[in-house]
C-alpha cells in the first residue's frame, strides 16, 4: 500500500475530470462519466462542460434539456445538479433519506412539525404533475388544508419530499427563467429504480478517485458506505494519503505522474471538483475554502485554485489573484479568459 501525495491526487483528479485535455466526447456522455454536473447557478454546467470538452456547443446541452435527455434536480447534499435522465431515476430514491432528515432537522423543522408530510407530498404531487409551477405557488394551493402553515414552508416540503425537476427554460444558455417544477416520474414518464450502493461508490472513484470513505460520503451526503467499500474492497486498490488515511481506487484508473504538467481551466461556481471530497487540499487549501462557499467562479494553474474571475455588465472577464503569479502564468490566465470571453459574447 504505497502513499500517495497531495500533487499525486490532484493530477489524478484532473485527469478524471477532463481538466488535463479537454475530451473528445458528447455533453450527453460527459455528464454522466462526470456523475452529475454542480447546476446550483443556471448557467455553471455550460462553463463547466466548456472547460472539459472540444468543441462544446451549448446548444448540444441546451437540446439535452429540453429532449429530455437529462435534468436539472435536487441530488447530491441537497444541492441542485444537472444528470443523464437515467442517472435521475437511479440516484433519487438514494437521497430520499438524507432529504428527509433535512426537514426533521433543518431551518424548516420547527414549522413542519405535526404535518404529515406524506400527505403534503401526495397533494403536491397532483397539482404539480397537472400543472408544473414553483414550489411557492403550489404551497400556497396546499394552505386550505394546512391553514396554519406558511406557503413557502410547505413548498419546501414538496422540494425535499419529491422528486422534483426544474424544467426549461430555467437553465438554458441564451435564456433562462423561475424554477418551474414538475415530478421527475411525471416528466420522464418512467419510474425512479434506486441505483445499487456499490455502483455509486464505482462511478464516483471512477470520476473523483482516489478517495477516503469520507470524501464519497462528502460528496453524496449520504452516511455508511463505509460498508460498501467494505464489499468492493476485492476489486479496489488502496493506498494512503499523508496523514495516513486509507484511500481507495480502480485497479485501472489513471494515477498521472505527480508532475505532469496540466493548463489553466476556468471553473464555474460550485464546480464539483471543489466539493467532492473531505480534504479538499488536492485542489484547493483550506484557508481559500470562503471562495467556494461564496459562490465565486475560481482559477486554476498548476491544478490549484489561484484566483476567482468574474464577467462584468460589458461580458469582460476580470481575474482577482490570491497568489502572485509570474507573468507567464497570468498570461495564459489572460488567454483562458479570451477563449470563454469569445464563447459568451451574444
Amino acid at each position: 500500500m504505497g502513499t500517495l501525495g497531495l500533487n499525486a491526487l490532484n493530477r489524478a483528479l484532473i485527469e478524471r475530470q477532463m481538466l488535463r485535455e479537454r475530451a473528445d466526447m458528447s455533453a450527453l456522455a460527459a455528464v454522466e462519466h462526470l456523475f452529475g454536473v454542480q447546476a446550483q447557478e443556471p448557467k455553471s454546467p455550460y462553463v463547466g462542460l466548456w472547460a472539459r470538452l472540444q468543441d462544446f456547443q451549448p446548444k448540444e446541452l441546451e437540446d439535452l434539456l429540453t429532449d429530455r435527455e437529462a435534468v436539472r434536480i435536487l441530488l447530491m447534499r441537497g444541492t441542485i445538479h444537472l444528470v443523464s435522465a437515467r442517472d435521475a431515476l437511479a440516484l433519487r430514491p438514494l437521497m430520499q433519506l438524507r432529504l428527509d432528515r433535512e426537514l426533521q432537522s433543518g431551518p424548516f423543522a420547527k414549522r413542519l412539525q405535526g404535518v404529515d408530510l406524506d400527505a403534503v407530498a401526495e397533494a403536491g404531487r397532483e397539482i404539480l404533475d397537472d400543472l408544473p409551477q414553483g414550489t411557492a405557488d403550489a404551497g400556497r394551493q396546499l394552505q386550505p388544508r394546512w391553514p396554519d402553515r406558511e406557503h413557502t414552508v410547505l413548498g419546501n416540503a414538496l422540494r425535499n419530499k419529491l422528486a422534483l425537476v426544474q424544467l426549461p427554460p430555467r437553465g438554458l444558455w441564451h435564456r433562462s427563467g423561475r424554477a418551474v417544477c414538475t415530478t421527475l416520474e411525471n416528466w420522464l414518464g418512467r419510474p425512479q429504480q434506486a441505483m445499487d450502493r456499490q455502483e455509486l461508490v464505482l462511478r464516483y472513484l471512477k470520476a473523483f478517485g482516489p478517495a477516503t470513505v469520507m470524501d464519497a460520503q462528502q460528496w453524496s451526503g449520504l452516511t455508511r458506505l463505509g460498508e460498501v467499500f467494505d464489499e468492493l474492497r476485492p476489486q479496489l486498490v488502496t493506498f494512503r494519503n499523508e496523514a495516513g488515511k486509507e484511500l481507495f481506487d480502480l485497479p485501472d484508473a489513471p494515477r498521472p505522474d505527480p508532475d505532469t504538467e496540466v493548463p489553466v481551466r476556468l471553473l464555474p461556481e460550485f464546480d464539483n471538483i471543489l466539493l467532492a471530497h473531505a480534504d479538499r487540499r488536492r485542489v484547493i487549501a483550506d484557508d481559500r475554502l470562503g471562495v467556494v462557499i461564496g459562490g465565486k467562479p475560481t482559477v486554476l494553474v498548476d491544478g490549484y485554485v489561484v484566483a476567482t474571475w468574474a464577467i462584468g455588465k460589458d461580458r469582460t472577464i476580470t481575474v482577482d489573484y490570491i497568489d502572485d503569479l509570474p507573468q507567464s502564468r497570468k498570461k495564459a490566465v489572460a488567454e483562458e479568459c479570451d477563449r470563454l470571453q469569445e464563447r459568451i459574447r451574444p
